[in-house]
């Protein structure tokens, strides 16, 4: 990544999932951080957010051709938590909050 790097464009449902996320007690969130970090009960959520229709119809999953080389790195090599979601009840899964 270039440290003159653009700003990304963000998905049409990013706000919407940050709003949601924000009015969760004790959870914090970070955004242009590709896509956003989400901090709850002291842990580290990295995820990087996609509109729906980036999914598979066959497989439900977010077809490989919607992922960067990078995305496809971090999902492979990234010893942290690192997630491609596309709603906010996978991210709920994730941190493991119920709303």
């Amino acid at each position: 990544m270039s440290k003159y790097r653009k700003d990304a464009r963000i998905d049409t449902n990013q706000p919407e999932i940050v709003k949601a996320l924000r009015m969760i007690p004790g959870c914090t969130v970070e955004t242009g951080k590709d896509d956003i970090l989400v901090g709850f009960r002291g842990k580290t959520f990295w995820f990087e957010i996609k509109t729906p229709d980036c999914l598979s119809k066959q497989t439900g999953k977010i077809r490989d051709a919607e992922k960067k080389d990078g995305q496809k790195k971090l999902e492979r090599e990234w010893m942290g938590h690192y997630r491609i979601v596309t709603s906010l009840t996978e991210i709920l899964e994730d941190i493991q909050c119920e709303k």
